[in-house]
């Protein structure tokens, strides 16, 4: 009898001890991994005993063990593929809920508004997501957008601009349809439904969905108000209707950044290079998006403003002066210069002469006067 009470006791020992164990494992937070934190990668289709010693090697659980039997404890939930981080003590029960949850770890990335495939390459470059030639080779395949723009030769226009969250290496694959998928979301609300055939050339200003695009990545590059795109818009569509060169500085400043030749400020040489996105040799639009568009200028490409303008230049206050007629517009330049050189943009109206004195009058006066002295 003695022996069975003694071995019930060991028994009742272990078991008690077993259970603290697993409470120590699963319950108190545990940390043994280097203070800037520790990345732990889940492969896809690893089973839960192969992710437990992933996360007991790294220093992430106290136990691979108590983690697979608290696993096991939840059959229906498996955990889910991708990388994650860890900075901060967690138990092992937390971690489990953790991957089982799929919080992988993600960094933000923002794309501006008119920013170009390539800037967006140099940047996700610079933030040690990939290498820009892996992303714009990715960028350099239209499929995504042939639905809307079959005659695009590229994702350039159509990668639109947001804040996103990626993995710390996302495939490029992934990062172009986070961010061809947001446009469709923004185009299917905006965009009129039959625009996905090419442009019409006879008739200017009938648009396909490549050509509205491509008219709202001018009316980005062109003002960073809001309340000015209709408006540049409309002179853009004033300009086509009338078969006018469109004369858009940054067609030449994108021409250029494709060679590579940019540096910063336009010359007059830079007007006359050869390219058809030179929109001061080349009538019509160019051939392609000079950026990505937000959502505003998109609307305005597709809801211009009615108006008589054709031209508009800078007030040297972030908007612009606008003008139906070239003695205007040219007028508009000279109250340009002047800002730019401090002054104000109408010059100080001159002061009104002083009215002459007719002489008769003054010698009328004087005799009057020498009359009453007499």
């Amino acid at each position: 009898m003695k022996f069975f009470l003694a071995l019930l006791l060991v028994i009742l020992i272990v078991v008690a001890a077993a259970g603290a164990w697993l409470w120590v494992s699963l319950l108190q937070p545990y940390k043994d991994f280097p203070a800037e934190g520790v990345f732990v990668t889940v492969p896809r289709g690893a089973s839960c005993r192969t992710v437990a010693g992933i996360l007991e090697k790294d220093g992430v659980v106290r136990s691979a063990l108590a983690f697979k039997l608290y696993c096991r404890r939840h059959p229906k939930r498996g955990l889910q593929a991708g990388e994650y981080f860890f900075d901060r003590e967690l138990t092992g029960r937390d971690v489990f809920w953790l991957l089982a949850n799929g919080k992988i770890y993600e960094k933000q990335f923002t794309v501006r508004e008119g920013e170009t495939m390539f800037d967006i390459a140099r940047e996700l470059e610079a933030a040690n997501f990939m290498s820009a030639a892996d992303f714009l080779k990715a960028a350099a395949d239209p499929a995504p957008v042939l639905s809307i723009a079959p005659q695009a030769a590229s994702l350039e226009g159509f990668l639109y601009p947001a804040t996103y969250h990626f993995p710390r290496h996302p495939a490029p694959a992934d990062v172009i349809a986070s961010m061809t998928g947001h446009f469709k979301e923004i185009w299917a609300r905006i965009a009129p439904s039959a625009v996905a055939g090419p442009d019409d050339d006879d008739e200017p200003g009938s648009h396909s969905g490549l050509s509205l695009v491509t008219l709202a990545s001018l009316v980005e590059r062109e003002t960073p108000l809001p309340d000015e795109r209709r408006l540049v818009a409309g002179v853009f569509e004033n300009r086509l209707r009338r078969r006018m060169l469109l004369q858009c500085d940054p067609t030449v400043i994108y021409a250029l950044e494709r060679e590579g030749k940019y540096r910063g400020s336009l010359t007059l040489s830079d007007l006359r290079v050869d390219s058809p996105y030179n929109t001061y040799r080349h009538q019509g639009l160019p051939p392609g998006p000079i950026g990505n568009p937000g959502e505003v200028s998109l609307r305005a490409a597709v809801a211009p403003a009615v108006t008589d303008y054709l031209y508009f230049v800078a007030n040297a206050r972030g908007g612009h002066f606008f003008s139906a007629t070239l003695a205007e517009h040219n007028r508009n330049v000279q109250r340009y210069r002047r800002l730019l050189a401090g002054l104000p943009a109408d010059p100080e109206p001159a002061p009104p002469a002083a009215p002459k004195r007719h002489p008769r009058r003054k010698t009328k006066a004087k005799n009057a006067s020498l009359e009453s002295a007499r």
